[in-house]
């Protein structure tokens, strides 16, 4: 037990650390005008998935379909 709480003392405390560093680094990539490309590059990526996805799902569902004929 004595452990486990010592071991979620520590998840806590790295954890408030990285969230600083986090809020440091988003400022000034916010005033450099970098987040901006950061935000578009993620957008594409996630448009990419989701197209990806819906494009596989189609896929799948014509092979079903052709399965159960």
């Amino acid at each position: 037990m004595r452990k486990a709480s010592i071991l979620l003392i520590l998840l806590i405390l790295l954890t408030t650390v990285a969230q600083a560093q986090q809020a440091e680094m988003a400022d000034r990539m916010r005033s450099n005008g970098k987040i901006y490309v950061v935000v578009l590059v993620l957008a594409t990526i996630f448009a990419g998935i989701i197209l990806y996805l819906v494009l596989l799902d189609r896929k799948i569902s014509k092979i079903e379909n052709n399965r159960k004929s």
